[in-house]
């Protein structure tokens, strides 16, 4: 039986980390999204989101790239991420 690689290690810093949000759509959610990220992620490029819309308009995905600092950071941005209703993934 073949042994499983392990998994990549990330080295942090981590700059281009990329963070993709999956929520229910509407015109103040990259608003949201981007707020929530600004605390764990300040002065990520608000510039760089690429936006994906459901072929239905009902939700919406946004990917975005922070400079990752550390398992904690990324930790406590997934936790504060999905702790808002509309919010319903976080890769």
């Amino acid at each position: 039986m073949a042994k499983k690689a392990d998994p990549a290690k990330i080295e942090f810093p981590c700059p281009d980390y990329p963070v993709k949000i999956l929520g229910e759509g509407g015109d103040d959610y990259q608003q949201i999204v981007t707020e929530i990220v600004e605390i764990h992620a300040p002065g990520f490029d608000a510039e760089r989101i690429k936006i994906n819309h459901s072929s239905k308009g009902r939700f919406t995905s946004l990917t975005l790239f922070i400079t990752a600092q550390s398992p904690e950071q990324l930790k406590q941005l997934h936790e504060d991420l999905m702790k808002h209703e509309r919010i319903k993934m976080v890769l």
